[in-house]
């Protein structure tokens, strides 16, 4: 039976479909609520910095929680990469290797096939996937925490797991958890966090199982119903975006081995219901690490189309079907390897979705905001003995919309992660907050303003290697339909500035100040609300 045929024979009355629907998201949520409860790392139990998923047995996405925008985009590739292994129900597979179903090193992903004894499927037949995806705070590499801002190569970002049996026949396959940690800083930590991921798919077989004994092979159905759902609706907002070719270029502020520009190009098409997003002429890939495989730009083009239709569309594979995303092999969003990509993931994804969104500006201009801080600040901080290993993405400036302020102090983009407490931070590492604080004037003004940065400095209690990986140092946050530009950012170690990307060793006592961009206005300034602007001056969020 083909695809097409199942989805014209599934059929779940409306209310039943809601139900279900709600029900398979709550799976996802919760695996991401027992994940995130019982994770060790401070990056994962406090910034939340994990995703979860369902998918059906061909690999498509059914349901996900709320999480990281670039985990989730990317995870069918991982689903892909599992299913061409003849996996089988009681195992679970991990893997991050960006050549194969990964998006960057750090972010490990544990897929566990699920079959449950119905009335039409036996308990070895595969009904489904559940999918996390975690960020652990060091996986081995050059230098700690994984991300080193000159890596010329992926061999210097850590250890790479091409899709191995982790769990097998319901048991961890220790010879294979001992190969990893055997090659990460802290192994301790890893070995909590990955028990986490462990512990959120075992929820996932519970609470399905639960479903199948309430709704029987009805589940199945709602399967392809919810795909069918939110590829219906999603094709009919897309209808409304004016058919076109619209272009936008933008720029990443070199790679870490030069401080040269990298242009990143981007040609929409919009026909009748359908997106054809094509990155041709964007640059080869670079010696540096900001390559992005290409699940990496379709996670941040389909982020802008939830962006730009009905967030109440559920969120699967059906939202992503009418767009189709390609780049040149080899090129910056499509390279070969060993490039390596760490700051792919975190970085150029973040361009590509402000350059989709500067296409797409001309065809729905009323839907789309100035531009954000365009970068995750990307902070590692970590020890060469292994005694410690601090990862952070710091918030900046949202940009504005046609009706409201932009965000302060906010992750935007391909991140949503939260910050780290400063009480969590100061107890679990050897650092000292000394300053964390909103950037008075850097939101760009206009008749709505941009989103302030923020500024964070730490003190080291201990000789460190500080890795920092970050953009819009020198390129500024883009306002639109007249709204002025956000601030840059800066990178200052112990007062001194440098550059956007860096790794350095660090002594005892040197002081990390990391300050981030604000985001751009909307609207003319002169027709911002004087009683917004007075309010702006008592909260001093503007200096003049």
């Amino acid at each position: 039976m083909t695809q097409n045929d199942t989805e014209s024979e599934s059929h779940v009355d409306p209310v039943t479909l809601e139900i279900l629907r709600n029900q398979l998201e709550g799976i996802a949520e919760e695996m991401g609520q027992v994940l995130i409860r019982g994770a060790y790392s401070p990056n994962i139990k406090e910034r939340q910095d994990c995703s979860t998923a369902l998918f059906d047995a061909d690999g498509r996405m059914i349901a996900q929680a709320e999480h990281i925008p670039v985990h989730l985009g990317a995870m069918p590739e991982a689903v892909a990469t599992v299913r061409e292994r003849d996996p089988e129900p009681g195992e679970v597979w991990a893997l991050n290797d960006p050549y194969d179903g990964g998006t960057h090193l750090p972010d490990i992903t544990l897929v566990s096939p699920l079959a449950l004894d119905t009335d039409t499927k036996t308990e070895d037949e595969i009904i489904g996937y559940a999918v996390s995806r975690a960020h652990h705070a060091d996986v081995g590499g050059s230098t700690p925490g994984s991300m080193p801002a000159g890596a010329r190569e992926i061999y210097e970002e850590g250890i790479r797991l091409p899709g191995v049996r982790l769990v097998r026949d319901g048991d961890v396959v220790e010879d294979v958890f001992e190969l990893f940690l055997a090659n990460v800083r802290t192994p301790d930590e890893r070995r909590a966090d990955i028990r986490a991921q462990l512990a959120a798919h075992d929820r996932a077989t519970e609470r399905l199982g639960d479903l199948f004994d309430s709704y029987g092979e009805t589940v199945l159905d709602a399967f392809d119903a919810v795909v069918d759902y939110s590829r219906e609706r999603i094709e009919s907002e897309l209808a409304e975006f004016p058919d076109g070719t619209y272009t936008a270029q933008d720029v990443l502020e070199g790679d870490g081995v030069t401080d040269e520009d990298i242009p990143i190009d981007v040609t929409v098409t919009v026909d009748d219901s359908t997106l054809d997003v094509d990155f041709a002429g964007t640059a080869e890939q670079v010696r540096g690490n900001l390559n992005a495989p290409l699940a990496v730009a379709k996670s941040a083009v389909y982020f802008v189309v939830r962006c730009l239709t009905d967030p109440e569309i559920p969120p699967n594979q059906g939202c992503y079907d009418p767009v189709t995303v390609d780049a040149p092999e080899g090129s910056l969003l499509n390279p070969t390897s060993p490039a390596a990509v760490v700051g792919g993931n975190v970085e150029t994804s973040q361009r590509v979705t402000d350059v989709v969104f500067a296409a797409l500006a001309d065809a729905v201009p009323e839907r789309v905001p100035a531009q954000g801080q365009g970068t995750m600040n990307n902070l590692i901080i970590g020890s060469r003995d292994g005694g410690f290993a601090y990862y952070e993405t710091i918030g900046g400036g949202a940009g504005a919309t046609s009706e409201a302020d932009g965000l302060d102090g906010v992750q935007v983009g391909m991140t949503n992660t939260l910050n780290t407490p400063v009480e969590v931070l100061e107890a679990e590492y050897p650092l000292t907050v000394e300053r964390y604080a909103l950037r008075p004037g850097t939101g760009g003004s206009g008749e709505y303003r941009g989103g302030l940065g923020l500024e964070r400095s730490l003190t080291v209690g201990r000789d460190a290697s500080v890795s920092l990986l970050t953009e819009r140092r020198r390129s500024q946050p883009r306002g639109v339909a007249g709204g002025e530009n956000g601030a840059t950012g800066q990178n200052l170690v112990d007062g001194e500035p440098v550059s956007a990307k860096t790794t350095v060793d660090v002594e005892a006592g040197t002081t990390v100040t990391v300050r981030t961009p604000g985001g751009g206005g909307h609207g003319t300034p002169a027709d911002r609300d004087p009683e917004a602007r007075d309010r702006d001056r008592q909260d001093g969020k503007i200096e003049d």
